[in-house]
């Protein structure tokens, strides 16, 4: 049984794309300064971390000297994220001519206040509304450590085609909100980008946001609805995954019926409340058939999944209350035997060339003080949603 074309409410697939898939840092940042390099009109960028590193100051590089040729170039960072953006290299590129803002500056850093939850999680890029790329990887080195041998492991997706007008539109959007907000007068319109020749593309793919407005759920949605009708394999790699309840019982009962569920996941973390807490739904997951494997080598940063080898979803989306219920996310979901085919083979080389899998026996040999700890964090992290109060029911058990 094939899935349905429905991928969320407003957001239905375009075809004619042409998609090139990008993994890590190593394959995107190349492309991406290529294609800022040849920009003629308009270049927006959004970014949750922007890092004053070498691959930042490369990036940053490019856009200012684009800017310099007459080439409008807009930069978004999330003001938590990119916390140090601003005073460092965010005003050398205004100086070069960038417009330059921050999504929800940090001003009280060590106060806790429920809008800090609430970030600028997207990684967006158009280029003269020719080319797009959707994905997960900030401006950051893949090496940002010192420390481990191999990269971090993310994607990023280049897009041509009709699509593209879709992307660049909402990237406009929300910069004309936040320059709103932050300047308290409304831009003026954007000037109009050249027609661009047509794209020969046979992708069927779609821009699927969430925001706090009218697309709350609209990326869970596409999940839950993909994982429902799967009938042969779903394959998820996320970076940080404690999804809510109805997540979880759309996995388990896919698992039930006889569907293959793997699940990628962090081994080494930058966030380790988040990686106790995922540990602590481990002993259901394995009971229930779903194998879990944990990446070993380097971070594992990537958000992406493929459904019964022809539905696939790379993003910025991963599947916790963060990103689920408080952030501004973007995921491309794609519906495409070829492109669900790559990213499963890049998947598949991950797990057997670098991944650690998690058996019951590894469980069941686990200390008592260690079963505490998963539990607490787990605990912890649905107290702390449980107070912004956005997420209802669904996490609790």
């Amino acid at each position: 049984m094939r899935l349905a074309p429905f991928v969320s409410p407003g957001h239905g697939l375009v075809a004619g794309n042409r998609l090139s898939l990008l993994e890590s840092g190593t394959e995107y940042f190349p492309v991406l300064l290529a294609e800022i390099g040849a920009a003629r009109h308009e270049v927006h960028l959004e970014t949750y971390i922007f890092a004053d590193d070498t691959t930042g100051r490369r990036v940053a590089a490019a856009l200012a000297s684009a800017a310099r040729r007459g080439v409008a170039v807009r930069v978004l960072v999330d003001g938590f994220g990119a916390r140090d953006f601003a005073a460092g290299i965010g005003a050398a590129l205004a100086a070069a001519g960038v417009e330059v803002m921050t999504y929800r500056p940090e001003a009280g850093r060590y106060r806790f206040r429920r809008h800090r939850l609430r970030r600028l999680h997207r990684k967006l890029v158009t280029v003269d509304g020719r080319i797009a790329f959707v994905g997960g990887i900030n401006v950051i080195d893949d090496f940002d450590d010192g420390e481990s041998a191999a990269a971090r492991f993310d994607y990023a997706v280049g897009v041509e085609g009709p699509l593209v007008t879709r992307i660049h539109a909402d990237v406009r959007h929300v910069w004309r909100l936040v320059r709103w907000a932050s300047l308290g007068r409304r831009p003026p319109p954007p000037a109009a980008l050249p027609v661009m020749p047509p794209v020969s593309g046979t992708t069927l793919a779609a821009l699927v946001i969430r925001d706090n407005l009218r697309h709350r759920r609209d990326i869970e949605n596409a999940y839950l609805n993909a994982i429902a009708q799967a009938r042969r394999e779903i394959l998820i790699a996320n970076a940080y995954f404690l999804p809510g309840r109805r997540f979880r019982k759309e996995l388990l009962a896919a698992a039930k019926r006889g569907v293959k569920v793997r699940l990628l996941l962090q081994g080494p973390t930058d966030h380790i409340l988040l990686r106790y807490a995922t540990q602590s739904l481990y002993d259901r997951m394995l009971s229930a058939g779903v194998r879990v494997f944990e990446y070993a080598p380097a971070e594992l940063h990537a958000k992406v999944a493929v459904i019964d080898g022809d539905w696939a979803t790379v993003g910025s989306s991963n599947i916790d209350p963060f990103s689920l219920l408080l952030s501004r996310e973007a995921n491309l979901v794609v519906r495409d035997a070829g492109f669900a085919g790559e990213l499963r083979t890049s998947l598949e080389a991950a797990i057997k060339g670098a991944a650690r899998e998690i058996r019951v026996e590894d469980q069941r040999r686990r200390s008592w003080l260690a079963r505490m700890v998963t539990a607490a964090a787990y605990s912890l992290v649905r107290l702390l949603i449980g107070v912004t109060r956005y997420a209802g029911k669904q996490y609790s058990d």
